[in-house]
């Protein structure tokens, strides 16, 4: 397994050395730093670099490189996901992770590596439960401060540790037992200048806050495909659980707006789906129920991806027209394609622009249009518009005088990108179909649910 663990400033300085086996010596550092962080970036392809019998797994995080040593044949998919685990490690307990942070707090840093690395082997990298007794000033455990017993503290960090749900204590209380639920999603959209869609993606994740007592137990369920064809029973429940939706009678709470824009109940496929370590994975392979006992807070339960059926939020209708070598008029047409009910926010239209652009003449028309101006500096049109309403047509008109050339060099026209946040929307299709909470004590809980779309890569070409 991990022979050693180090972390380097950008100029390749050593910040954090450790050493967990002898089959490596301190002067490798030297060999990373020489061979990849000193190297041309067109040299350095891959995140794993093999040097004779030894291989280097390396991250890039802010001003700061993550590195992990070994002589074994260890899974590369492990030892990236215990790096990318300890740079969370970090963010968790200094709010940041740079160089700075790493200087300030190194004795803290040597300490969780001693503690979620044992010859090598990870261990335990929750930081809930790491909380409980490697603390600092800053950073203490609200549990440790309001118990009275504390020597039965180190019996129960045992125990956490050791059990099968690592991710969470068993003496949780809270007066007011809720879940919040958020599927958020990015839209990836590249469409060509005929208007023909060259690429449109979805990469979502949903992600849940949990203020619930004890050890519940949680099955969430949503209109897979998979599901819904395999028990038509589940899609007639989808189906009437969506008019119920219409009708305000649903048994999970909405946070904001109505449920419109998310068509009629259809069934989604998902491409590919990661899920959170609580998810018990055997039961999703037999019938596609994500059952878990959750983390206390706030954590990623899934991410996932779907390629099909793809309801994009905006349709754009840009028409670029060259007039001789001075002049170049634009005409973009925004149409919004989800319900008049909802509305999209922080919109941002970026309208590229020749570099020998001199003056641009910009008109706005539409109900609640925005403003648009010239920024010569990015060589683009910014056209903001605070909230964009469903079924709604807003258009700009511009003209761009150009200054003469002497070189002339054909312009490249790069694409218009857009920028938007649409609350209670899935571009996907994805509904939340039931999120069912069973603890033995029988308590009542308020489930609340939002759907979020933005945009991911969004461009229109001209």
């Amino acid at each position: 397994m991990l022979s050693a663990v180090f972390i380097y400033n950008q100029k390749g300085e050593v910040l954090i050395s450790r050493l967990y086996r002898h089959d490596v010596k301190r002067s490798v550092a030297d060999v990373f730093r020489v061979h990849v962080i000193s190297s041309p970036t067109s040299v350095v392809r891959s995140p794993v670099t093999t040097l004779g019998s030894t291989s280097f797994y390396h991250i890039r995080y802010d001003n700061l490189w993550l590195c992990a040593v070994t002589k074994n044949n260890a899974s590369a998919a492990m030892v990236f996901e215990f790096l990318y685990r300890l740079l969370g490690l970090g963010v968790s307990y200094f709010g940041r992770f740079d160089e700075e942070s790493v200087k300030n707090n190194f004795v803290l840093i040597y300490e969780l590596l001693d503690e979620v690395l044992d010859f090598g082997y990870p261990q335990n990298i929750e930081v809930d439960t790491l909380k409980l007794y490697v603390t600092t000033e800053s950073v203490r455990s609200t549990r440790a401060l309001q118990s009275d017993a504390l020597a039965t503290i180190p019996q129960s960090i045992t125990m956490q540790a050791t059990g099968t749900t690592a991710w969470r204590r068993n003496d949780i209380v809270y007066k007011k037992n809720e879940a919040f639920v958020d599927v958020i999603e990015s839209v990836n959209l590249i469409m060509s200048a005929k208007g023909t869609v060259l690429r449109a993606d979805v990469q979502g994740q949903i992600v849940m806050r949990s203020f619930l007592s004890g050890m519940p137990e949680c099955k969430f369920g949503l209109n897979d495909k998979l599901v819904l064809d395999r028990d038509p029973a589940s899609g007639a429940a989808a189906s009437a659980s969506a008019s119920a939706s219409a009708s305000g009678s649903t048994q999970l709470g909405r946070r904001q707006g109505g449920m419109g824009g998310f068509g009629d109940g259809e069934s989604v496929e998902i491409a590919d789906c990661q899920f959170h370590q609580c998810v018990r994975l055997g039961r999703f392979d037999t019938d596609r129920t994500i059952s878990f006992i959750p983390p206390d807070g706030e954590f990623e339960l899934m991410r996932y991806r779907t390629t099909e059926n793809v309801n994009l939020p905006f349709k754009v209708l840009p028409v670029v027209r060259e007039m001789g070598k001075t002049r170049i008029e634009y005409e973009v047409l925004i149409k919004s394609n989800f319900s008049a009910k909802l509305s999209a926010t922080n919109m941002a239209v970026t309208i590229p622009t020749p570099p020998n652009a001199t003056k641009c003449r910009i008109k706005v028309t539409g109900a609640g249009a925005g403003k648009a101006k010239y920024h010569p500096e990015e060589n683009a049109i910014v056209w903001r518009i605070s909230r964009f309403q469903g079924l709604q047509e807003l258009a700009l008109t511009a003209v761009v005088d150009l200054a003469p050339m002497t070189k002339p060099t054909p312009w490249s026209r790069p694409p218009i990108a857009l920028d938007f946040q649409v609350l209670m929307f899935t571009a996907s299709g994805l509904l939340v179909r039931f999120l069912k909470v069973f603890e033995k004590s029988n308590y009542q809980s308020v489930k609340w649910v939002r759907y979020m779309t933005k945009a991911g890569s969004y461009e229109i070409r001209i």
